[in-house]
């Protein structure tokens, strides 16, 4: 073999460029520079929406996500979440996501006492079935498979594995520096067992987002919760959520800083809690 000549080795199906030893090659760096040049082409293909704060983006992503959440339910419980089962969000191919989720530490506060613990872990892959960037007619469509694993403390998990498919769509008015959008997903979580006690619930969650002043993005989220089957069996749930996220601030030429936060308040008689107020960072490269 050629010092020149580069092996393609194939690993869990995506082919990966691996230069040559005998060459001098850099191979972690080549990986890397052909990865970000792979993932920012797949970008440049979509719109350039920003993640709401609630709200699973149809786009694809690539960063580092930590969120918060300060939630008030009834009969004076709290449930602090830090973390909010985010994590790392990578695009390994030109129209796949994959977010490897880090359960969420939670902390339940009623008035017999406290207790803490982890979140069971999440997984989520998007495909992204059809996009066009604010050139090309500002638009989205993307297919969701999420999975949650009961890998969580005794008093969080819910002791069964919950598939999630989703449908999440988005169109959007305007051009890369102001704006308008909406960006829509439908889902239903399917356990594994126990369906008596979890249910079913169908989760359609819709943001309306602007963009103003280059980084400034208002928004007003509605969360609609229908339950099938479970303690709630037939009933429904619509939340309003009111949120700004700031961004994308530049830290480096590769990687931005994204801040947002919301607040979250039931608009029907029933209602699973008070209000909740929501915190949500991410580093996007």
């Amino acid at each position: 073999m050629h010092s020149s000549t580069a092996a393609i080795v194939c690993l869990s199906g995506f082919f990966i460029p691996i230069a040559d030893a005998a060459a001098g090659g850099n191979t972690h760096g080549d990986f890397l520079d052909d990865w970000f040049a792979a993932s920012d082409a797949s970008k440049e293909q979509q719109p350039h929406w920003i993640t709401p704060v609630v709200t699973v983006t149809p786009r694809l992503e690539q960063e580092y996500r930590y969120d918060q959440s300060w939630r008030s339910r009834p009969k004076n419980v709290d449930i602090d979440n830090y973390g909010g089962g985010k994590g790392l969000e990578l695009i390994p191919t030109e129209n796949t996501e994959v977010i490897l989720g880090v359960p969420g530490y939670q902390t339940r506060t009623t008035p017999k006492g406290k207790v803490d613990g982890w979140a069971d872990e999440t997984l989520l892959l998007k495909y992204r079935m059809a996009t066009g960037n604010e050139e090309h007619g500002n638009y989205i469509a993307t297919a969701f498979l999420g999975v949650s694993l009961p890998t969580g403390s005794e008093v969080f998990t819910a002791h069964e594995t919950i598939v999630t498919p989703t449908l999440a769509l988005g169109k959007g008015w305007g051009s890369r520096s102001s704006g308008f959008d909406i960006q829509s997903t439908l889902g239903i979580a399917i356990p594994t067992g126990a369906k008596r006690t979890l249910g079913m619930p169908v989760i359609w969650n819709t943001a309306f987002q602007a963009h103003v002043l280059d980084k400034l993005w208002p928004e007003i989220e509605t969360n609609y919760t229908h339950y099938i089957d479970g303690p709630n069996d037939g009933k429904t749930q619509v939340a309003v959520t009111a949120g700004l996220v700031l961004g994308r601030f530049e830290v480096t030429p590769r990687v931005k800083m994204i801040i947002g936060g919301g607040y979250q308040k039931p608009v029907t008689s029933f209602y699973t809690s008070n209000h909740t107020w929501l915190l949500s960072a991410r580093a996007a490269f």
